[in-house]
């Protein structure tokens, strides 16, 4: 079977709605269509997050339009996630900082 061509898809927006299992998603069009929606193997490998709120452009098909495929997350600046942010392992100390280490000292 060969790949389909891109012409042979409907491009839309639309904003997710609902985060379902299995990463699928109940996205809701401009006109007020909700379609199932799952992420495209891209989006997956460079672990792009999408979650409620935010807006996404999407290949249907025009044989089924119930169902498409997440492409794009557009940049939604208005967007405000409250996640929280990454460690990257411990934080260095500052000088004013007092020394902490509850074990004994090497020096008596």
């Amino acid at each position: 079977m060969a790949k389909a061509q891109s012409d042979e898809y409907i491009e839309v927006e639309g904003k997710i709605v609902a985060v379902l299992p299995s990463t699928m998603f109940r996205v809701e069009l401009q006109n007020g269509h909700q379609v199932l929606a799952h992420i495209s193997g891209k989006l997956r490998k460079h672990f792009i997050k999408i979650t409620t709120g935010d807006t996404v452009k999407m290949e249907m098909s025009p044989y089924d339009l119930d169902k498409a495929r997440i492409v794009y997350r557009l940049r939604n600046a208005e967007v405000n996630r409250n996640a929280p942010k990454r460690s990257y392992g411990p934080r260095r100390r500052t000088n004013n900082q007092p020394n902490t280490n509850s074990g004994p000292s090497s020096k008596q």
